[in-house]
């Protein structure tokens, strides 16, 4: 009797896994969603629905870009952590969704660390320290200086941006005295940059490279790995003797865990493809966006250790959202 159930059991494994797998080769079955965290018209609604384009045609099947916008993304982070992990569903991920979020709020509807699988990148959005072209500042080395005398007023596009962290993490690592006076969103900053109720901004390289191209402003440094080819006379920190200052917004596309294999290396490539178009790769070069093309499993790590820098920081500041 034990043999004959031994039998039928594995008989029925061995039926699931090839009805598993005859699945996974027809995966995709029906279009694709890719819910997005934020409202229409802005840079994550505009690369999801570039991209979803082109991995259309990689996949045979339409990618849909649904907008589910509210606190701080978490409304559409819930949604597709509960969704079935089957590569249907996708979401496009920052520095908030997947490493901010945890420390901003004291309870979450999802937990980003076990329950996102990783697809890739997006891109890297660079950061720049930017003044008017009339602050006596002529460096940043002058700027941190100077600020011990006088601390300025920097501002960012929000609260616990990825722009608020990183100079919040620049003035640890470098010396910088400065307060921060936090926007709704860059253009606000800029605009009052440009009218003098501001002495810097940390901008990324979206909103800010029309301003540094046109001479409105001027960088003082960028905090990327390298130079940005679209400002190449902006040196980095890492140039001016910070070889720990380094920060960028990023956005990327995570399915639900459990999601198999197979299904996550046909999203990865198809990601890969939609990156890669001529039609993305134009609007990169235009606003200085970088590739960052991480397999999944590189993708996972990168978040790990992005949450082990920002978390304790956040929480050093005692930021909160939910308060």
């Amino acid at each position: 009797m034990l043999g004959r159930r031994g039998l039928i059991g594995g008989m029925a494994a061995a039926g699931l896994a090839a009805g598993t797998a005859r699945a996974q080769a027809r995966f995709p079955e029906r279009p694709l969603r890719w819910v997005v965290g934020y409202p229409p018209g802005g840079a994550s609604d505009l690369f999801a629905r570039l991209i979803a384009a082109q991995m259309a045609v990689s996949l045979g099947q339409p990618v849909v870009v649904e907008n589910r916008p509210g606190g701080g993304a978490v409304v559409a982070s819930e949604t597709v952590a509960r969704a079935a992990p089957d590569g249907h569903t996708l979401l496009t991920v920052d520095n908030g969704i997947l490493v901010y979020n945890p420390a901003l709020y004291a309870r979450l509807p999802y937990d980003p660390d076990r329950d996102f699988q990783g697809v890739g990148f997006i891109g890297r959005f660079p950061l720049f320290i930017v003044v008017r072209p009339d602050n006596p500042a002529r460096d940043f080395a002058d700027l941190v200086a100077r600020s011990k005398v006088q601390a300025p007023n920097y501002g960012s596009p929000a609260v616990a941006s990825p722009h608020h962290l990183a100079m919040e993490m620049v003035k640890r690592r470098t010396g910088l005295v400065a307060t921060h006076v936090p926007y709704r969103g860059g253009p606000a900053a800029m605009h009052d940059l440009l009218g003098g109720a501001l002495e810097v901004v940390c901008i990324d390289t979206s909103t800010g490279l029309p301003f540094i191209r046109d001479g409105k402003v001027r960088a003082l440094c960028v905090l990327g790995e390298r130079r940005s080819p679209r400002a190449p006379e902006v040196p980095t920190l890492r140039e001016l003797g910070h070889p720990e200052a380094v920060a960028y917004g990023w956005q990327g596309v995570s399915v639900p865990a459990g999601t198999p294999a197979p299904v996550l290396a046909r999203l990865h490539e198809a990601l890969l493809a939609g990156v890669a178009a001529e039609e993305v790769q134009a609007r990169f070069r235009d606003l200085g966006i970088e590739d960052a093309p991480l397999d999944p499993e590189a993708f996972q790590e990168f978040v790990r250790r992005e949450s082990a820098l920002w978390r304790p920081l956040i929480r050093e500041l005692g930021i909160r959202l939910d308060s």
